[in-house]
């Protein structure tokens, strides 16, 4: 699976209620949603979420995911392609942590509400 690293400037795109999604963005929030529709991907964001700094080293995510170091990397790779996450790099160590605003933006458009 290839996912394209988002460029556009909003933090993802038109919530499904405003108006319908245009190719680009239907496009864009598939590629997110695709990222996000992995076990192992969905516990490596909370594990990430629930540090109390708010990031974690690679190397400390292979454990509590019992998956070897190479899977966890795949799968940071993928969340980090598709703007979920952020990558610092710390010497030989690699240090992850939330978008929290793309990820708001992925909420925003899957789950606005209109207001009734």
């Amino acid at each position: 699976m290839f996912l394209m690293r988002i460029t556009l400037s909003s933090p993802c795109c038109t919530p499904l209620q405003a108006s319908p999604l245009s190719e680009t963005d239907a496009d864009e929030l598939a590629g997110v949603l695709k990222a996000l529709a992995d076990p192992v991907r969905l516990r490596l964001l909370s594990f990430i979420a629930a540090t109390e700094e708010g990031e974690a080293c690679a190397c400390d995510l292979t454990e509590p995911t019992g998956r070897s170091q190479a899977t966890v990397s795949h799968h940071l790779s993928q969340l980090t392609q598709a703007g979920i996450l952020e990558r610092e790099q710390r010497g030989k160590w690699a240090w992850f942590r939330l978008d929290r605003e793309r990820l708001s933006g992925v909420c925003a458009a899957v789950c606005a509400t209109s207001a009734e």
